[in-house]
């Protein structure tokens, strides 16, 4: 039992709904159904795709998590050596049963997209590849992370994508670089003395912390271009702004502070997914 609840913890649970959410959302208003490709779908990136994807990174990022003081609660496990092992089998076996189902419901095309996602979950932590070490790689990947469940939606229903969606997408894949780089920023300590690169041990704290606010921007701005009501979403970017904007200045030796504001960006996540799911249903039903 406590192997099963480090592994839970590895997954990252206060983070599952951000991948599981867009792509049942996305399936969800094209397909107007619930269905047994949703509930698996939704399933399998509620739990197997983050066991994947945070296992893995928890394994290969042990010397770094030994030195970061917020590792081993909500934020991330500390995985002992002894369930390396255990984790990495775990992580790959539980998602098996899922993408057999995804695969055998699903179009090639549809395939393509989801081996694409799970190579860049691989990809990010796994050693040999570890693109979270190729700054600007590593956010870019991070934020696929989240974006291509929804994109693996758009696919599977067969359509294609619209300058609509793929305007909603490049906002969506902006909040998911400015996130990571934010979140870097806290582990720049951790990281060097690990010898872990990042976007934010070869930027710097504060150039990253300034990174992440051009693309919060960004983001935000990007819903500005949308039909009414979904402009309605751009002013969330602001409270990210607001989250960040107290370490505008930070020196690398202070970045560790920067812990609270990710603290408050874990609840802002549900804020924003409320007034998503708000504003895009009300699109949907003037639209539908």
């Amino acid at each position: 039992m406590r192997t099963l609840g480090t592994l839970v913890l590895s997954s990252r649970p206060l983070s599952w709904i951000n991948t599981a959410f867009p792509f049942g959302l996305a399936y969800y208003v094209l397909t107007e159904r619930v269905d047994q490709v949703l509930v698996v779908g939704f399933v399998f990136f509620l739990i197997p795709y983050n066991l994947l994807m945070y296992g893995i990174n928890d394994v290969f990022d042990y010397e770094s998590d030994l030195r970061n003081p917020r590792k081993g609660g909500v934020e991330g496990a500390l995985l002992p050596p002894a369930l390396h092992r255990i984790t990495l089998i775990t992580s790959v076996l539980v998602p098996l049963p899922f993408l057999v189902l995804l695969v055998m419901w699903g179009s090639f095309s549809a395939s393509a997209v989801l081996a694409l996602s799970l190579f860049f979950v691989i990809a990010y932590s796994a050693k040999g590849v570890r693109f979270k070490e190729i700054p600007f790689l590593d956010s870019m990947t991070s934020s696929a992370h989240f974006v291509m469940p929804a994109v693996y939606a758009i696919v599977f229903v067969g359509e294609g994508v619209s300058s609509l969606e793929l305007l909603l997408l490049t906002s969506f894949f902006f909040w998911g670089m400015a996130s990571h780089a934010f979140g870097a920023v806290q582990d720049v300590v951790a990281d060097r003395h690990a010898g872990v690169g990042s976007i934010a041990t070869v930027v710097g704290a504060k150039g990253t912390v300034r990174f992440a606010a051009v693309l919060y921007v960004l983001a935000g701005g990007a819903l500005l271009f949308t039909p009414w009501p979904l402009p309605l979403i751009a002013p969330v970017a602001l409270l990210y702004l607001a989250t960040i904007s107290p370490w505008w200045n930070v020196s690398d030796e202070a970045a560790e502070e920067a812990n609270r504001g990710w603290k408050w960006f874990l609840l802002l996540n549900f804020v924003a997914g409320a007034v998503v799911v708000l504003v895009l249903f009300e699109w949907w039903q003037v639209n539908s």
